[in-house]
Parts: structure tokens; C-alpha cells; sequence
């Protein structure tokens, strides 16, 4: 797996990340990740901002220490705009809303975050429907602030977690039988199911920031990727 190439200049790198690849090295540094590939094809290169390893999308790497101080501060102070489709189960009552709640690390899980009303960061999401289907809801968001795993903690808070998410929803993979039911036949050499989806459902497709150089605004989008897109296109046929 590699990042694609959306922008690059002297100042700064726009790449879309594939599900499944780490943004920066792990502790091990044994793992492949967006960083390591950009440093080895293009040398000096710095993190802005990250996505989860199994979210999908748009990413913002600097190139010089003055375009990094730029760029981070717009992240910081809320000026950079992301926005995220997320698929998650159940059908949302609001075609509109906000989830303003505080996020901190769980008390009593690690590695998992939750709404943490004392000593939580304060994080802000706005959402809108984009899609909705007969169990499922195709949600267009707006993140204002950068919480680890914001999204996931704040539609789970709600009541609405991903469609797909080991940690914070109902399943780690999605099966076409769940939608299909009955009616569903597996290959006729096929011993075993295989997931159409089997990462969070949660894709970075739309990115607004100032040119660190220019501070011209400039907006990047990428299209949902196949996985997501093929469970949709089922979702649509045999959920809507």
C-alpha cells in the first residue's frame, strides 16, 4: 500500500492515505506508514494532522519548518476545515446537528477514548445527512476540532457508532447476509463469507486549508474508495 500524490509543492504535501496504513511509524517502526513512504520519496518531510489507521482519505504533510508552524497553528485554532463521511447504524432522526462533548482516554480501557466530562478536551462536531437507508445512515461531517477518535466517540455517544467499528460499534466487519438475509447465497465454492467491508466505515473526503506560502485557501477531495462504495451500492439495493 501506498499514498496518492493529490498536491504537492515546496511548501506542502496533500496525499490520500488507503485504509489499513499507518500515518507515522508505529513504536516498532517495523510497519509501513504515509510519513516513512513521503520521507523516502521526497526527503524533509513533517505530520500536520493524522487519521486512525483503518480511515481512509485526505492527509496534510509540510515541507519546511515555517510551512509546518503554519499549517499546524491553522489546525490548532480551527481555521482548517475536514470533512468525513461516516456510515453509521441506525437511521439518524436530525438531518442536521452538532455534538459538542468532551473527549478524554478511558478510564478504565486503553487505547480507547470516551466522553470524559471532567478533564476531557473540549470537541465539537457538525454533521448532516447526506444518504439515508433502512438501517443505516450516511452521514457528511464536519470536524472542529482533532480528538483522537473523535467521530467514533462522538456518533457512539449519541447512540449512533459506526457502521463498522471493532472498537466502538456493533461489528468489525460488515457481511452482505446481514442486509440480505435469507435471500443471501454465498459463492457456490465459497466455505466462508468474506466482509464487503472490514474497516471503519469513516473516509477524510474533503480537506480546506491556507497555502502556508500564499495563504491562498485551497480545498482538496478525494472519492469514497471501493470498499466503501461497493457496501454502499448494496446498502442502496437491498437496505433503502
Amino acid at each position: 500500500m501506498k499514498p496518492e500524490i493529490l498536491y504537492e509543492d515546496e511548501y506542502m504535501l496533500v496525499v490520500n492515505k488507503p485504509a489499513g496504513l499507518l500515518t507515522i511509524p508505529d513504536r516498532t517502526g517495523t510497519q509501513d506508514s504515509v510519513l516513512k513512504w513521503l520521507i523516502q520519496h521526497y526527503g524533509h518531510v513533517m505530520t500536520v494532522h493524522r487519521l486512525d489507521r483503518e480511515t481512509s482519505g485526505i492527509l496534510c504533510f509540510a515541507r519546511t519548518e515555517a510551512a509546518h508552524r503554519h499549517l499546524s497553528m491553522q489546525f490548532e485554532h480551527h481555521t482548517a476545515d475536514k470533512f468525513y463521511f461516516a456510515l453509521v447504524d441506525g437511521v439518524l432522526h436530525h438531518e442536521e446537528g452538532e455534538i459538542d462533548k468532551p473527549i478524554g482516554e478511558h478510564p478504565g480501557i486503553s487505547g480507547k477514548m470516551a466522553i470524559v466530562h471532567q478533564g476531557g478536551k473540549a470537541s465539537l462536531t457538525f454533521y448532516r445527512v447526506a444518504e439515508r437507508f433502512k438501517r443505516f445512515t450516511l452521514a457528511e461531517v464536519l470536524i472542529k476540532t482533532g480528538r483522537t477518535h473523535q467521530i467514533r466517540v462522538h456518533f457512539n455517544s449519541i447512540g449512533y457508532p459506526l457502521a463498522v467499528d471493532a472498537l466502538y460499534g456493533r461489528r468489525a466487519a460488515f457481511l452482505l447476509s446481514e442486509i440480505k438475509g435469507r435471500s443471501y447465497k454465498s459463492g457456490k465454492f465459497s466455505e466462508e463469507e468474506r466482509p464487503i467491508l472490514e474497516r471503519t466505515s469513516l473516509h477524510s473526503a474533503r480537506l480546506r486549508v491556507d497555502h502556508p506560502h500564499t495563504n491562498e485557501r485551497m480545498e482538496f477531495n478525494t472519492p469514497l474508495p471501493k470498499d466503501f462504495n461497493a457496501l454502499l451500492t448494496q446498502l442502496r439495493k437491498w437496505g433503502g
